[in-house]
């Protein structure tokens, strides 16, 4: 439920640019939101649950989640959603920060954690990719709202069934809950997701956007000696002695920002260049969806039986290989010109998924499973709110130069700068509704063409970043640094080659 709502969102996106008057900023935030707060939270969670009880912060959270939720669905501005959007990341941060550990506590043979821990793998990466098809049928069948409130059944059978079912667990010797960590640690990932998103339209010198940057520099410098001198900090040192640990949050990072958080822009493009209705660009995702299904079914299986890197790089090269299949798009496209690269994207997740949670649980001792898997969540969360603030940066460039390039030579071109601005921003309509009935067939082509332009560019980009991610992750995921634990819980080393 909470990981679908990181994408379930981005079906419903025209709907609420429509309803709540939103800008393309502003339905970027519905989305980077909810990742940024569900980043910051997720560690300091993970500390109070090692305090007071994982299922007990894990029901305090899905209270929080289901109220938060019920928020976005009666939300009647774009200010307003977002912040329900926070307060929705900050109860999934409880929620994700406890799961994992409440599988490994479950779980306690590595044989059964693993598939325990391929299943969750599998779920959160359906999850992740269904969203569009579900936010489809929810928007045409009752309204973009049930998109958020269609949480609230769920959440509370949940919560009931976390009470009856869930036994509780907590670390033996629980330390102090780093505050000043958290603080400085959600002020920098907040302030450089503001940047990066307002750059768009402040301009990246703007006073604002530099002031932020700078702001999310400092902060973040803040965080590493707050967290090099504190006592029970809550991302001790000790996590990265094992350099595994280092490259399964950099396979994470890899894959968030480039396949999940393209997700945005590939549904505006099903519903505002080629046309298609929620339901029908949901269906068009299908095939995306099915592959990581697939995928992650055979993964559980693979992780048993190769190593654990070889599986990460492979999924890694093949989300570059789908988003290069994707690219190369044209204006007189259809929705089949994103087919096979949907596919061959999908096996990568669904190789990635599963296998680099099972190395980041893995590379750590029991008492740290918890911390590990916040990690590993906090860097899958912060990869799609850097990914999606990131890409938008790049878009939004090249569609003014699109823009631009295409009204040269018509009536329009002296307004070349503010219509490209307009697109770029997402107030396409608005403007259509006030040119001239001859100036609009060449405002719609010139916004198209642009709006593809920006798609091709930032598939390319996310390509590159995935193939780097591959040959990153080989070195650093090392078999050695993987231990399992035998009938009488000691740890014990897995086979050199996993």
């Amino acid at each position: 439920m909470l990981l679908l709502d990181v994408t379930i969102v981005n079906i419903a996106l025209p709907d609420i640019e429509e309803a709540l008057d939103a800008s393309l900023t502003d339905l970027q935030w519905v989305v980077a939101a909810y990742a940024v707060a569900l980043s910051a939270a997720l560690l300091t969670a993970g500390s109070l649950a090692d305090r007071f009880g994982r299922r007990a912060v894990f029901s305090w959270g899905m209270a929080v989640f289901t109220l938060a939720s019920l928020l976005c669905g009666v939300a009647q501005n774009p200010l307003m959603l977002n912040l329900a959007r926070v307060l929705q990341g900050i109860g999934g941060a409880a929620l994700l920060a406890t799961s994992l550990a409440l599988l490994a506590a479950a779980y306690p043979d590595n044989k059964d954690r693993h598939v325990a821990l391929a299943v969750w793998g599998a779920v959160s990466g359906a999850a992740l990719a269904v969203g569009p098809l579900a936010g489809g049928i929810l928007v045409e069948g009752v309204g973009w709202r049930w998109i958020f409130l269609v949480n609230l059944p769920v959440g509370i059978l949940a919560l009931v069934a976390t009470v009856l079912r869930v036994d509780e667990s907590r670390a033996e010797r629980p330390g102090a809950i780093d505050w000043p960590g958290f603080l400085t640690l959600g002020t920098a990932l907040g302030t450089l997701s503001f940047a990066l998103l307002r750059a768009n339209e402040e301009g990246w010198g703007s006073t604002p956007v530099v002031s932020a940057f700078i702001v999310s520099g400092v902060s973040l410098v803040v965080f590493v000696v707050i967290e090099r001198v504190r006592r029970d900090p809550m991302l001790p040192g000790e996590l990265f002695e094992k350099i595994t640990t280092t490259g399964a949050a950099l396979g994470v990072l890899a894959m968030s920002t480039t396949a999940f958080a393209l997700l945005l822009y590939i549904t505006l493009y099903l519903q505002t260049v080629l046309g298609h209705e929620p339901l029908a660009a949901g269906l068009r995702l299908l095939p995306l969806t099915l592959s990581i299904f697939v995928a992650s079914a055979a993964a559980a299986r693979l992780g048993t039986l190769l190593p654990a890197r070889w599986l990460v790089s492979a999924g890694l090269a093949c989300i570059g290989t789908g988003l290069l299949l994707m690219g190369g798009i044209s204006v007189s496209d259809d929705w089949t010109g994103l087919l096979a690269g949907q596919l061959v994207t999908g096996l990568g997740v669904g190789l990635v998924n599963p296998n680099v949670v099972a190395a980041a649980m893995g590379a750590v001792e029991p008492a740290r499973v918890g911390v590990a898997s916040g990690l590993s969540n906090t860097c899958r969360s912060l990869g799609i709110a850097v990914g999606v603030a990131t890409l938008g940066s790049v878009f939004a460039d090249r569609v003014r130069d699109g823009v631009h390039d295409a009204l040269v030579g018509t009536p329009l071109e002296a307004r070349a700068g503010e219509l490209g601005h307009a697109v770029a921003s997402g107030q396409v309509g608005p403007v259509l509704a006030q040119l001239p009935g001859e100036q609009r067939g060449v405002f719609a082509g010139a916004a198209q063409g642009a709006f593809v332009d920006g798609l091709n560019s930032i598939l390319t980009v996310s390509a590159v970043v995935a193939f780097v991610g591959a040959v990153v992750v080989l070195p650093l995921i090392r078999g050695r640094d993987l231990v399992t634990t035998g009938p009488d819980g000691e740890p014990l080393p897995i086979a050199a080659g996993h």
